[in-house]
């Protein structure tokens, strides 16, 4: 079964036959501490050798003003104008087992239209699961692993239990994903969405640990198969130069072995609301850092 040859939202694109993919959605624009999410995107999506299977029409989805296109400019010469881009990609693991993604801006207007425009393509390309990554803030030290939580609707509620979940009760600003989760769940269509758990005071700088446990989480429900080695590779450099800041200060070492104490002891309060300590001022700290060891 092929999806619908177009819509107001989008245009289907000619692509090879796709046999039971599994749908990755990575929007950018809401919560992704540490890049978790795009890092974990950019190392799928550099294994898969994508081909467009369908684009989106960002003129009625996007706000200009808050999403401008990049100008490039050369000497004074413009040379270059680069619009944002919602796109499904058609792609393919390591194994060859057939993958969609869904990226780009996050759209800022119609969102039911737009999901409706995705459960409709999906359901014609026959996904047998979707998969949506993002990335939030939380008390954990960076000489752990990544945690992950899952979010999902009641029929997915096993690929919750699988992975993980953020106790309790809790109210949150919701980010499409959301709404692409109850849209599939009508669609008899099996999804999840997976956080990694990114240390507070590093979630505004990349943390690649957050990536490659997002890539790691989806092959473990999915059996897809990604190469993570580059990811891990680069949070073995990342995580050297935040021990030798955090090593230099007692009130970082103090709080960092807070953490551990904490999430060596159980699972608690997994968001740490009230609990959360301070980072604000490493988290500076290690910004001035990085960029000195860039110099």
């Amino acid at each position: 079964m092929n999806p619908p040859p177009g819509g107001e939202l989008y245009r289907q694109l000619p692509v090879r036959p796709l046999v039971s993919p599994v749908l990755v959605t990575a929007l950018e624009g809401w919560v992704d501490a540490g890049f978790g999410a795009q890092q974990a995107l950019a190392t799928m999506l550099d294994a898969s050798e994508p081909e467009p299977a369908a684009t989106f029409d960002e003129g009625p989805l996007l706000d200009r003003r808050a999403r401008r296109p990049v100008a490039r400019i050369v000497d004074g010469i413009t040379t270059e104008l680069t619009w944002p881009r919602i796109e499904l990609r058609a792609g393919a693991d390591q194994r060859g087992a057939d993958v969609l993604f869904l990226v780009g801006p996050e759209p800022d207007f119609l969102w039911r239209e737009f999901v409706d425009a995705v459960v409709a393509l999906a359901r014609g390309w026959g996904v047998r699961m979707a998969v949506a990554l993002g990335a939030f803030p939380a008390p954990a030290p960076h000489t752990r692993p990544v945690r992950l939580a899952a979010t999902a609707p009641p029929g997915s509620a096993d690929l919750v239990r699988r992975i993980g979940a953020v106790q309790g009760d809790i109210q949150v600003p919701a980010g499409l994903q959301f709404p692409l989760e109850l849209a599939f769940e009508h669609a008899g269509v099996p999804v999840v969405s997976l956080w990694a758990r990114v240390p507070h005071y590093v979630s505004a700088m990349a943390f690649p640990a957050a990536g490659a446990a997002l890539v790691e989480g989806v092959m473990a429900l999915t059996g897809l198969q990604f190469d993570v080695s580059a990811l891990t590779r680069a949070d073995d450099e990342v995580r050297r130069k935040v021990d030798r800041l955090v090593s230099g200060n007692p009130e970082h070492r103090a709080m960092v072995a807070k953490l551990e104490e904490a999430i060596d002891a159980s699972e608690g309060n997994p968001l740490g609301v009230t609990e959360l300590p301070t980072g604000e001022e490493l988290a500076a700290e290690l910004e001035q850092f990085l960029r000195g060891e860039n110099q």
